[in-house]
This record gives C-alpha cells, sequence and structure tokens, in this order.
C-alpha cells in the first residue's frame, strides 16, 4: 500500500461528501459511530498503488472522489483493467488477507479507509452491517454480469454510448445526493482516454473515432476532450442499445465491476 497519503481525523462523517450513499449510512448511530472512530481520511494521487495484486490487504473501504482503477496481471505480463470504482464504490475484499486484483488511483483520489481485520470484526458484530455490505457485494456482481454481457455482445459504439449514460446517471445521482443542480446532461469522463479504451476493450483511435462520430450526428457536444454535453437522450439510448440506461430508468448498480 502507498504511504504519505494526507490523513484527517476531525469530523470526517460530517462532512462526507457520500454519507447520504455509502453503506454505512443505513447503520444505528452507536455503529457509525464506531467505523468514524475506526475510518482515516487519504488522499492519493494519479497512479499510486492502494493495494498491490497478489500481496497484503490491510485496510478495505469507500471511494469519496475521484477514480480507482483496478487491474489485473496475465501470465504474459499484459494489464487488464476490470472495473472502475466511482464515489461511493467499496475498494479491497473482507475476509480475505491478500488482495486478487491491483488497485491504483486513476485520478487524484479521496478514500475513507479501515483498517481490514477491525472492520471484519465489527461486521461479524453487527449483523445490520453484514447484511448491508452483502447486499453491496451482490450489486457488483449484477453489475460485472451486467458488464461481461456488454464486452461479449455489443459493438464498440454501443459500449461507448453506455459507457457515457453510465457516468452521467452515476454523477447525477451523486450531485442529488449533495443537493448540487444537474441541469443538463453534462458528462465527465474522469479517466484518460488509454484507460477508457482498456476498459471497453478497444483501442484510443477508435474511442477518438466514436466519440467524433457521436458529435458530427449531434448526439453529444464536444466541450473539451473529457467533457461533454448529451444533446440528444434518446438516440444516445438508442446507440447504447441498453433502453435501462435512459434517465427515467431505475437506479444502476453503483459498482461499474465486479467483485474485489
Amino acid at each position: 500500500m502507498t504511504i504519505g497519503s494526507n490523513v484527517e481525523s476531525q469530523g470526517k462523517c460530517a462532512q462526507c461528501g457520500i454519507r447520504q450513499s455509502a453503506f454505512c449510512t443505513s447503520a444505528d448511530a452507536h455503529v457509525r459511530s464506531e467505523m468514524e472512530r475506526l475510518s482515516h481520511i487519504r488522499t492519493f494521487k494519479a497512479g499510486a498503488t492502494i493495494l498491490a495484486e497478489g500481496e497484503d490487504m490491510p485496510i478495505v473501504g469507500n471511494v469519496v472522489s475521484g477514480v480507482l482503477r483496478v487491474q489485473k496481471t496475465i501470465s504474459d505480463g499484459r494489464q487488464q483493467i476490470v472495473g472502475l470504482l466511482l464515489p461511493p464504490d467499496m475498494f479491497g475484499r473482507v475476509f480475505a488477507p491478500l488482495s486478487p486484483f491491483a488497485i491504483e488511483a486513476a485520478t487524484d483520489v479521496t478514500l475513507c479507509c479501515f483498517p481490514r481485520p477491525a472492520f471484519e470484526k465489527l461486521l461479524t458484530a453487527h449483523r445490520e452491517l453484514e447484511h448491508r455490505m452483502l447486499l453491496t457485494v451482490l450489486e457488483e456482481l449484477d453489475a460485472a454480469r451486467e458488464w461481461m454481457l456488454m464486452l461479449g455482445c455489443q459493438t464498440v459504439a454501443e459500449r461507448v454510448a453506455s459507457f457515457l449514460l453510465i457516468l452521467h446517471r452515476r454523477f447525477k445521482d451523486s450531485c442529488r445526493e449533495a443537493d448540487i443542480g444537474w441541469a443538463r446532461m453534462y458528462v465527465e469522463i474522469p479517466i484518460s482516454r488509454r484507460d477508457m479504451a482498456a476498459y471497453l476493450g478497444t483501442t484510443v483511435e477508435t474511442i477518438s473515432r466514436t466519440i467524433q462520430t457521436m458529435a458530427r450526428k449531434n448526439v453529444i457536444r464536444m466541450l473539451d476532450t473529457r467533457h461533454f454535453e448529451i444533446v440528444d437522450e434518446k438516440r444516445m439510448v438508442k446507440m447504447s442499445g441498453r433502453e435501462e440506461l435512459a434517465i427515467s430508468a431505475d437506479p444502476l448498480p453503483s459498482a461499474m465491476y465486479g467483485a474485489h
């Protein structure tokens, strides 16, 4: 684990940007107090390793801001991004001493971290918290199955359209919870084009061509290389092939990848 991050210890939960959506919200006052006592707020720069693949996993926690990249190294040394974690997703795996994936900061991130052994004891002692953790894991499993279907069956254009819609809905929900206005359909891509291409199973050049085509067809408006406005939601949803991504659809599972 990378050390040298900033740690805050005062008023962590009261000032937490994900306090309305993190899994700890449903816990009673006593449990929340115990979790605040155990937690540490840490910041990491983009590129920092939070948990190394196959090594000791001393912490688990939630993404407060920024994006984590989840990677797996295959036998020939190549690395594949298998998931992205956005606020308020959890990182790390409870009841497992070693990390099965590498978890890195795709952007500058702020994390709410818990010592894994102490957090496991808390889960064991409080059934309602353990139940909420189970629901979180099931949501991640649903998201992983959905993403496998997308990568296996969809075209690159459908994947890019789906990705932009998912990002919009995730950040829209975050803004609603934080009482921040979200009147227009803005999308911020919080990762590099290289990471986006690796995540979507294509190339940077193909990503760029697809986005330019969407802009020419007036489906999106490019503000800069990472910021867009979805001009025509209906056409974007049609391009994605996923009606459930429409604004009026039910909320998405929080995680954008599977078990970790």
